[in-house]
């Protein structure tokens, strides 16, 4: 984890969002993959990047443009000039693991004997120690500090004694533990694979005679593809001039989706794994006026994954509803701040409340979760100067307890304020009238009974080994 960034913001981020598309009658893809990254910005501002080729033409070669920063800011009408191709990958990251530096945009391009390997990853490897020693000490040297790369290297030692990129890509699979949805182009293949946890998303679209995959069906929805499916956990997908085949060889039932995609990371209008995400919210601030009820005057949403859910909550309780808060949609990258100082001004920033909204009356207020808590102290300190007599705070997840290893940035322990303080506590250093968390065994509520899901940040029970720098006091 980036631990310089995380004491800056005391939001969670998600690590990345990953996009392919191949056009099976040769046509360029430049446009889908443009737009459909700025779909999924929101799973990464850090650093993006664009990798195109063509089908028909030489082997190898591979068309790229990467930077630090957004989609508009890196991928201008200048740098994108020459980027012809029928098939291509693209990816946004937030340096959730690994440092935050050019060398560690994505997507990655490796020339090996085979040919050429274009790799983009959403999420995180638990064991990348051993598989990088493992590498490096057969003479492997790493251009990056990602575990993208150690990904890619183990699919290319897998190629040479494979008949097909996607049986190698299948083969690496078995080596790593953790979570990864990829996105892989070959000179003349586009391949995507999930992790058999299924912990991040990854979905398969069709626009006309291309084939798209996605982090999120809104991508899909912002270059009007159609979606296909998701791409089940454990499965790689292959998709060539001839269509698209699958190998399941390795799904299990085992399913340990990230709970954290339904309640903040996706955008409302996607869907994972056939679960409205828009849904999900709604339906945990419903439980939230079920289990946290309270006398007030309005209900509001912190923008933006709080306003689903405070809608929930009102329809539930019968308080209105209310628009509280002004979102500037222009902050881009607020979070990379050179002082701690700076938090103050960035909460200012991206909100203004509105006094019309809130003065005079006692308010709830959702929010999607509390990690240090200092900026859910610096929105009530908001709402009280703008008049409101009561600030009710209710969250729409359990408290976080534990670390996340699989792709998001939830912090160490003693970083975590639910870790070491009691919810009164918590109340009274947020400055709320009072607090509410959504209860750990209505999770299941929020996407359906059956679907398998991950709760390791709240309850500590990993679905898989911990990374071996993970110390015992974490481990508890």
């Amino acid at each position: 984890m980036n631990k310089e960034n995380s004491y800056i913001t005391d939001e969670i981020h998600e690590e990345c969002g990953v996009l392919g598309v191949y056009d099976l009658d040769g046509n360029d893809v430049l446009s889908t993959l443009y737009y459909g990254l700025f779909a999924l910005q929101h799973r990464g501002q850090e650093s993006c990047g664009i990798a195109v080729s063509d089908t028909n033409g030489p082997k190898g070669k591979v068309l790229s443009c990467k930077g630090m920063g957004l989609i508009s800011e890196v991928c201008t009408d200048e740098s994108l000039e020459n980027l012809k191709g029928n098939i291509g990958v693209g990816h946004v990251r937030y340096s959730g693991a690994g440092e935050n530096s050019i060398h560690n945009t994505q997507p990655l391009v490796l020339n090996y004997i085979k040919g050429t390997l274009c790799i983009a990853q959403n999420g995180s490897i638990i064991n990348t120690e051993e598989l990088r020693e493992e590498l490096e000490y057969t003479g492997a040297i790493f251009q990056t500090t990602i575990d993208t790369e150690v990904i890619a290297y183990h699919i290319a030692r897998e190629r040479l004694t494979s008949k097909t990129v996607e049986e190698a890509v299948t083969k690496a699979m078995k080596k790593l533990v953790g979570a990864y949805s990829l996105v892989i182009m070959s000179p003349r293949k586009l391949i995507g694979a999930r992790d058999p946890f299924g912990f991040h998303p990854l979905c398969i679209g069709r626009k006309g005679s291309s084939y798209i995959l996605a982090s999120e069906t809104a991508a899909l929805n912002a270059v009007d593809a159609e979606f296909v499916r998701d791409v089940l956990p454990g499965e790689v997908v292959m998709i060539n001039k001839d269509g698209i085949y699958s190998d399941t060889s390795l799904c299990t039932n085992n399913h340990a989706r990230c709970i954290f995609e339904y309640i903040y990371f996706a955008r409302p209008d996607s869907h994972i794994d056939g679960v409205s995400v828009y849904n999900s919210r709604i339906m945990a601030g419903r439980i939230l006026a079920q289990t946290n009820p309270v006398e007030a005057d309005v209900v509001v949403g912190v923008p933006d994954s709080g306003n689903a859910a405070a809608l929930g909550y009102a329809l539930e309780s019968g308080i209105p509803f209310g628009m509280a808060f002004v979102k500037n949609s222009y902050v881009g990258r607020t979070f990379i701040k050179p002082k701690q100082a700076a938090r103050t001004s960035s909460v200012r920033i991206k909100l203004n409340v509105l006094p019309e909204v809130v003065e005079g009356k006692r308010v709830v207020m959702i929010d999607d979760s509390i990690v240090r808590g200092t900026t859910c102290a610096k929105i009530v300190k908001m709402l009280k100067k703008a008049g409101a007599t009561e600030v009710h705070v209710r969250i729409s997840s359990p408290p976080f307890l534990y670390p996340c290893y699989y792709g998001t940035d939830v912090p160490t322990g003693d970083q975590l304020i639910a870790r070491n303080n009691t919810i009164d506590q918590i109340r009274q250093m947020i400055g709320a009238d009072s607090l509410g968390y959504l209860a750990l065994d209505r999770l299941n509520d929020i996407i359906g009974k059956g679907m398998g899901y991950c709760d390791a940040c709240f309850t500590g029970n990993y679905p898989t080994k911990l990374p071996k720098c993970v110390s015992k006091e974490e481990k508890k």
